[in-house]
């Protein structure tokens, strides 16, 4: 388990973080497929001065559970220097601990959701070399145990990051074999998986496709709905934001606005980090649109979160506004959005 140890210890390093540059997703060609992953940790070796047990797996994935929990409300800037240290401090030691094998198992899949949401909090941090590490050794970590479902989100999350990073190919590429990863799929998860195949597919110009996967995800949450209420990773609201994202490349802005104004009245209040990017989207298509007023209204309420979180995605969102409103500060509205938003906007974030 030393790479990942390794990894963790470079994480904390500012000083050797890095990107991949140019080939940032040629490090995708070494992903390995299921069967390939499940034998790839087989060699690993084992011991250490402990022994672990199962209660020392479900410390792992409580505290897995919290983190992922302060990185919505507060930004990865906030919760991933706290999740690299302890899988640091305490994973990568019990990792190397003496296990029963159904513990040592628990304890890879607990370790590859942890090692998945630290990639994710990268992402969010505009790392985006030190989150496909992450991403690679989580698929590490849940072939060895047999996760399906860690295996799947995580190929789902690097599909998320290359269609954000405009990557579309990629995207899809990762978005069809996490869902040909997991066919025994529950509909919650066959949702999860099939909508962002359905945003992949529209940003590669593919309406057929990206039309077929969005219905599959729209029946698979019905489904989902109607079984449990229970909370989950993906609900109602990500997959109104994902319709969003396929209306507004096969069916034109209006239905897009109309989505992403919906993923917003149901989308959890301690979801503030991407309140903050998806209210950003709506208001720069309604100012697409012509909207302008509307616009200002919705980056009011991106303000009065933006404070409260310490995220990349965010502030690259508030960049984005301010060169957006630039063409019309004559307007009293626009100057008076962008005179609050430079009261809570750091100095470097504002384009000269």
């Amino acid at each position: 388990m030393e790479g990942l140890l390794d990894l963790g210890r470079s994480d904390i390093d500012p000083s050797r973080r890095g990107v991949l540059g140019a080939g940032l997703f040629s490090v995708a060609l070494t992903v390995p497929d299921w069967p390939d992953a499940v034998g790839r940790m087989e060699a690993a070796r084992k011991g250490g001065a402990r022994r672990i047990g199962l209660s020392d797996v479900q410390s792992v994935i409580a505290m897995t559970e919290r983190l992922s929990d302060i990185d919505d409300q507060f930004g990865g800037r906030t919760a991933r220097p706290m999740a690299a240290a302890y899988m640091v401090n305490t994973v990568a030691p019990y990792l190397r601990a003496d296990a029963p094998e159904n513990v040592r198992k628990a304890m890879m899949a607990a370790a590859s959701d942890l090692s998945y949401l630290t990639g994710y909090m990268a992402v969010d941090e505009g790392l985006h070399g030190t989150a496909q590490r992450y991403y690679l050794k989580a698929l590490e970590l849940a072939g060895a145990s047999e996760d399906h479902l860690t295996f799947c989100t995580t190929l789902r999350g690097m599909s998320v990051q290359a269609v954000d990073l405009g990557h579309g190919p990629q995207a899809l590429r990762l978005a069809d074999a996490a869902s040909a990863a997991s066919p025994q799929a529950g509909p919650r998860m066959r949702a999860f998986l099939a909508g962002q195949q359905a945003h992949a597919a529209a940003q590669e110009g593919n309406k057929r496709m990206a039309l077929q996967r969005i219905r599959e995800a729209e029946k698979a949450m019905e489904r989902a709905e109607s079984q449990s209420r229970a909370l989950g990773s993906y609900n109602p609201s990500s997959l109104a934001y994902h319709v969003g994202q396929v209306r507004y490349q096969t069916a034109g802005l209006t239905g897009s606005i109309e989505s992403l104004k919906e993923s917003n009245r149901l989308r959890p209040g301690t979801f503030r980090r991407t309140s903050v990017r998806y209210l950003s989207i709506l208001a720069e298509r309604q100012l697409e649109i012509g909207h302008l007023e509307a616009a200002c209204e919705t980056w009011e309420s991106v303000l009065e979160l933006y404070p409260l979180v310490q995220s990349g995605q965010c502030d690259r969102s508030i960049s984005a506004m301010f060169r957006r409103i630039r063409p019309y500060v004559k307007n009293r509205t626009v100057r008076d959005l962008q005179e609050r938003a430079r009261l809570v906007t750091p100095p470097s974030l504002i384009p000269s």
